[in-house]
């Protein structure tokens, strides 16, 4: 079964989404900015799944679930992620599967530690568990697991984290750049996987526009941001798709994304379905000072 995850930052997914009941807190306010001057909200979002198109050949004919995206930290103390994605796929033979993930991460605002945590149910039984950590050093990325077993190895050096390839992604959108290659490195599957990622940046949604019809456009201060329509497609970096030069598709994510890391109308995208994500629900979280 196609393991149906959010994979964010940023965006997506890596990160990528947002959610709760509004704070009046301003959206930019923290004591710090990044070099790169992007600020990212700290925010709760929750997002209602449904089944978006189906080519029948899994022998899914409905979804519907839920994603909460629980995004905090700032430039001074890093980055955390709560996550959980919540789905019910049901089946042309009539038996549904519930499929439960849970993730949490951290990572630091030099992008140099990432730390993971990820468990995965099917119909509430125990699946898989991956628990390590990454370190970049001069000249590599050091990955440690500890779950599902204890193992050492090294990703590209040129590899980002979640939270850092939504800051890239966003920093290249003020840039006006329509195009943006990266290597991401997120912890997913077995903790292993790693992924050639393509972003294709569309034209600028300017501030003023007519406001979106979910919980985006029921919050004033995200009306005076900019936002752009996102697509990252993310390929298969095996050695086999190494060696034969050819890289697959394993799933893409569309959504439209905010200036200050906060997305909304996304479509998950895998080879025979996609799923469409609402944002019914948005919480801006008051910055914590740094210290």
């Amino acid at each position: 079964m196609t393991r149906i995850a959010l994979i964010a930052g940023t965006a997506i997914l890596a990160g990528l989404a947002v959610a709760g009941s509004l704070r009046a807190a301003p959206i930019a306010s923290v004591d710090a900015t990044p070099p790169d001057g992007v600020v990212l909200a700290p925010h709760r979002a929750f997002y209602d799944l449904k089944l978006a198109r189906t080519n029948g050949t899994r022998g899914i004919d409905g979804i519907r679930g839920r994603i909460l995206y629980d995004f905090s930290g700032s430039a001074c103390d890093g980055y955390d992620l709560k996550f959980r994605q919540i789905s019910d796929l049901g089946s042309a033979e009539g038996a549904d599967a519930i499929s439960d993930l849970t993730s949490t991460t951290w990572e630091d605002a030099s992008a140099k530690k990432y730390r993971f945590n990820s468990v995965n149910k099917l119909n509430g039984q125990p699946g898989d568990v991956v628990d390590g950590h990454a370190d970049r050093e001069a000249g590599k990325v050091e990955v440690t697991l500890q779950k599902p077993a204890d193992k050492n190895f090294a990703v590209p050096a040129d590899a980002v984290f979640p939270t850092e390839h939504m800051r890239k992604i966003i920093a290249a959108a003020r840039a006006g750049k329509k195009l943006l290659e990266l290597v991401v490195y997120d912890g997913s599957e077995t903790g292993e996987k790693v992924y050639n990622t393509l972003t294709v940046i569309g034209k600028a949604i300017p501030p003023g526009s007519p406001p979106p019809d979910d919980a985006a456009g029921k919050i004033p201060q995200l009306a005076s941001l900019t936002r752009w329509p996102v697509s990252i497609s993310y390929f298969d970096r095996s050695p086999k798709a190494e060696r034969s030069g050819e890289q697959t598709v394993s799933y893409s994510i569309e959504f439209e994304l905010y200036e200050n890391g906060i997305s909304r109308a996304l479509m998950l995208n895998y080879s025979d379905f996609s799923i469409k994500g609402e944002l019914s629900s948005l919480e801006l979280k008051k910055p914590k000072p740094c210290k």
